[in-house]
């Protein structure tokens, strides 16, 4: 991989896009890999639309910009894709995924989209029966590592959990339903 990947999040304020952003850059960077991970948002509120951004690359990364085309759009919202246009930027051969109870093709079809990859998960579903809310950031993570193939699940996983149980050491069950959440978006994304 000496190209850069570049990766943008969509959702809203609450839905944790920007910790998807932070945690798929952290497995990256325990992996060797050059990262960065960015939020960017308007007033910082719940329900708000946020993005955030990676850079993936096995080389150093010195661009300090934000990112226009990226290869890999994953909207944690869908309900984004009726007021942001969620494929900006993002070329023919790109991947699109998005945290819906719709299948992808469906997807392609609402957005007309031509030449491009999609893919749909229902990362709301999953984290609900998972976690006990509706944060999907995580089985989009999971999501997202099946469909790109940029990192190892394995891999992932294992830096996943280390990260919470440094954070929730005494909420085993926040563990258990994050690293479940991602282990079932793997399994049940599918595309089109």
């Amino acid at each position: 991989m000496d190209n850069i990947i570049e990766i943008r999040w969509h959702g809203r304020g609450g839905q944790g896009a920007k910790t998807a952003a932070l945690l798929f850059g952290d497995a990256a960077l325990a992996l060797g890999k050059h990262i960065q991970a960015f939020p960017e948002y308007g007033p910082e509120r719940m329900g708000a639309p946020v993005a955030s951004f990676n850079r993936l690359s096995d080389k150093p990364i010195t661009l300090h910009c934000s990112i226009h085309n990226p290869s890999i759009v994953l909207v944690l919202d869908p309900t984004l894709m009726a007021t942001v246009d969620v494929t900006a930027g993002l070329p023919d051969d790109g991947l699109l995924i998005v945290n819906t109870s719709l299948a992808a093709k469906e997807i392609r079809g609402q957005l007309k989209l031509k030449g491009k990859k999609v893919f749909a998960v229902d990362a709301s579903k999953i984290s609900i029966e998972t976690i006990g809310r509706d944060i999907p950031n995580t089985p989009m993570l999971g999501a997202l590592i099946k469909v790109s193939n940029l990192l190892r699940f394995e891999d992932v996983i294992g830096d996943l959990e280390n990260k919470l149980k440094k954070k929730f050491a005494h909420k085993p069950e926040v563990i258990k339903g994050n690293l479940e959440a991602v282990k079932r978006a793997y399994q049940e994304v599918a595309g089109e």
